[in-house]
């Protein structure tokens, strides 16, 4: 996939190819492992051991395909730096979100309405559609403040 220096055409297609086949047999290997664990171990093993070993299981095929596919392997650290730092803070961002997000999902009925004078809790919404009832809707518009 790289290029070595001294080698010719013909042969550097050689070793990209072996590259190449080396990368899909290991990539299919740790797939098939993930499957298994997934299918079949998921009820012999703890929970939580199921779990850290698919994250695992991705982390290295995330590496792998980085390193070798996309050539981040052979570069320089902070080139390498470059792209790993803000990958980290992107996978930070989405799980700080999902984490508040269900938090403020868990804990909206629990608080009581922010408004001066408010002392009921916000009503319960639909559990199929996450709506308000009709009944609870105004039953004519007024545009005055």
């Amino acid at each position: 996939m790289g290029h070595s220096h001294g080698l010719s055409v013909e042969e550097q297609r050689k070793e990209d190819i072996k590259v190449g086949v080396k990368g899909f047999w290991i990539l299919l290997l740790v797939t098939f492992a993930e499957v298994a664990i997934a299918l079949f171990l998921k009820d012999l093993l703890p929970g939580l051991v199921v779990r850290l070993s698919m994250i695992a299981l991705s982390l290295y095929k995330a590496y792998y395909i980085v390193s070798i596919f996309m050539h981040l392997g052979s570069e320089v650290g902070g080139m390498a730096a470059t792209i790993v730092l803000p990958m980290a803070l992107l996978i930070w961002a989405v799980i700080a979100f999902l984490w508040e997000g269900n938090y403020a999902r868990t804990n909206r009925n629990a608080v009581m309405d922010a408004r001066p004078g408010a002392e009921t809790p916000a009503k319960e919404t639909s559990k199929e559609t996450s709506m308000r009832s009709i009944d609870d809707l105004p039953t004519q518009l007024s545009f005055q403040s």
